[in-house]
Order: C-alpha cells, then sequence, then structure tokens
C-alpha cells in the first residue's frame, strides 16, 4: 500500500479536508443527509492527514476501508469503500492524480439485516429501565423517545429534531421536517401516545423551566438531543432491560423500535382480513420511505409477515376452489 503525499493535490495542506467538506455541502443542498456517508467520509479524511496523504489512491482507499473498521462483514468493507469511490469521483475534477477504486474492489452488494423485533413485553421493559436513568429529566426523556418510536415507527433523528412547535397536543399529530431527502410529513399519533407525550411535556417543564434549546425532547442540560449519543444510551437501556443478542444475529439497536411498528402494523392489517397491498401506499407515507419497496421488503424479510402471507393466499384459495 503507498501513502506518499503527491504534488497535485486539491489546494495543498488541508485541501483534501475542504474538499470533502464543499462536496458534502453540495449534496447536502440538493437533499442528500448523508448522516452515515458523512461520517465516514471526514473519517477518511481523518485518516488520509495522520498519515500525510494528499491524494486519493485506490490503495489509500483500500487501506482504509479494511484496515480501520470495526466489523469484519465484507459487506461493511464494500460500503466503505463506496464512500471514498463517490468522493474520488467528484475530486478527480480538482486534481487530476486522483484514483476513482475499480467497481471490481470490494464490489458493493446491497443488503439489508433482518430487523430484530420487540415484543410487548421486552418494550415495556425498555420504557422502564430507561425510567431508571440519572438525572431525572434523561430518564423521562428517554422513556418517552423509546415509547414514540415504539407507537410511530419515527427514526431516532426524526425524534430528535421535533421542535416544540412540530408536537400539536391538541390536534394529536407531528410535523416531521427534513427527513430523508428534505421532505416533511404530518404524522397523526395514537390517543394513548399523546397521553403519555402530554405527560412529559409537562414534567419536562417542571424540571426544566428555561431550556436551552427549541426542542421538544430535551437532554439533562435542557439541550436537544444527539441521535448519535442516544443510540449509546440505549445500549446501557437494552443491558438494564435484559435484552440480549441472539445467537447469530445482529446484535438489538433503537432503529430496531420503527421495524417492530412497521411489522406489528402489518400483521395487524393481515389479522384484520384488510387488503394489505391497498393499505402498503399509507405505511410508505407514514413512515416517510422514499421508495414503496422499502415498505415491501418488510414482507419478505420477517418469517411472521411470511407465514401470515401464505396464510392469507392458502385462506384465498380455498375459497375460490369452495
Amino acid at each position: 500500500m503507498t501513502s506518499e503525499v503527491t504534488a497535485a493535490s486539491p489546494g495543498g495542506p488541508g485541501g483534501l479536508r475542504r474538499a470533502a467538506e464543499e462536496y458534502l455541502a453540495t449534496r447536502r443542498a440538493l437533499g442528500f443527509v448523508l448522516s452515515t456517508q458523512g461520517r465516514l467520509l471526514m473519517d477518511f479524511v481523518n485518516h488520509c492527514e495522520r498519515h500525510a496523504i494528499a491524494t486519493v489512491t485506490t490503495d489509500v482507499a483500500v487501506s482504509w476501508a479494511l484496515g480501520t473498521a470495526r466489523s469484519q462483514d465484507p459487506v461493511w468493507w464494500a460500503r466503505r469503500l463506496m464512500v471514498v469511490r463517490i468522493f474520488a469521483r467528484h475530486l478527480r475534477a480538482l486534481d487530476p492524480a486522483t484514483q476513482v477504486p475499480p467497481t471490481d474492489v470490494l464490489p458493493h452488494a446491497y443488503r439489508r439485516t433482518t430487523p430484530y423485533l420487540y415484543s410487548a413485553q421486552q418494550l415495556a421493559d425498555l420504557v422502564g429501565a430507561a425510567s431508571r436513568l440519572r438525572p431525572r429529566l434523561r430518564a423521562l426523556t428517554y422513556a418517552a423517545v423509546i415509547g414514540l418510536l415504539a407507537s410511530c415507527g419515527l427514526r431516532i433523528s426524526e425524534a430528535c429534531r421535533l421542535d416544540e412547535g412540530d408536537v400539536d397536543l391538541d390536534e394529536g399529530v407531528l410535523t416531521v421536517r427534513g427527513s430523508k431527502f428534505g421532505k416533511s410529513r404530518i404524522v397523526p399519533v395514537h390517543s394513548t401516545t399523546l397521553g403519555a407525550l402530554r405527560i412529559y411535556a409537562g414534567r419536562r417543564d417542571l424540571l426544566c423551566p428555561d431550556p436551552a434549546s427549541a426542542a421538544f425532547f430535551l437532554n439533562s442540560r435542557g439541550r436537544r438531543l444527539d441521535a448519535h449519543n442516544v443510540s449509546h444510551t440505549f445500549t446501557e437501556i437494552l443491558h438494564t432491560a435484559g435484552i440480549t443478542t441472539p445467537p447469530g444475529a445482529r446484535r438489538p439497536r433503537i432503529h430496531d423500535l420503527r421495524h417492530s411498528f412497521t411489522v406489528a402494523t402489518l400483521l395487524a392489517w393481515y389479522r384484520d382480513g384488510g387488503d394489505v397491498a391497498a393499505r402498503l401506499p399509507l405505511l410508505s407515507t407514514y413512515l416517510g420511505h422514499v421508495d414503496p419497496k422499502s415498505t415491501y421488503w418488510y414482507l419478505q424479510a420477517t418469517p411472521e409477515l411470511l407465514e401470515a402471507a401464505a396464510d392469507r393466499l392458502e385462506n384465498a384459495g380455498y375459497g375460490a376452489r369452495r
């Protein structure tokens, strides 16, 4: 692997960082969130700066993708390299010496991880474990956030971005702003969820009457929750709740609350005899899916849903024969 500094660079010292920041800013202005991709790209830039590398080469990109990854999953390696590959295509216009890693190097194979589905008892245990956090405002906030994600299927980033004005406790709706590709949507909430949000808001205001943020969900310092930090705290909550990783499976994550909500909704539709296919576009809109295929994926990724769909088909065939 080579790591020499070449004469041609996008602007001299710090040029690679400036190019990466401008690249990310341009794509985000077009509606791309780039949360994970942005973090990975800047991690690659940090790696280059630590090793005095001013020009992106295939060797450098592959070395970073393989050598500094915590996971040993080849799919994760491929995704890391893909982040650099896309950036290198942009960078080549600024620095002709830039090498774009070929697509046959760590080829990207898209694979969605089978979701971990929380049972009703586990959801209750998670809320209970969150309620035991300290200080008190932190406990109230995490219990309320977990309850909201489980009952509405929001992304954690969407919940963290909710402002006080986005939560209409009179009408029972949330205004989710700037989700994927900059789209916003209105999310109705169940009466029980609405009641829990009202209780949280009242107790929050008593504990933090003068918050430092307009956010609806506050951390212990009266500021907006950070989605990355929430995921770390959720690991602590999982441990307290006694929820462990099943053998051979990916560890439970906070994003799996969204998966659990979606699967529970689809199962309920199958059980009530409704037209699931006709309802799926409604669920896609509710979840803020950019592509309805993201919602259809659950039908083939979850054994419970596959069984429910098979039962529906079997019953339909039996009725037709009669």
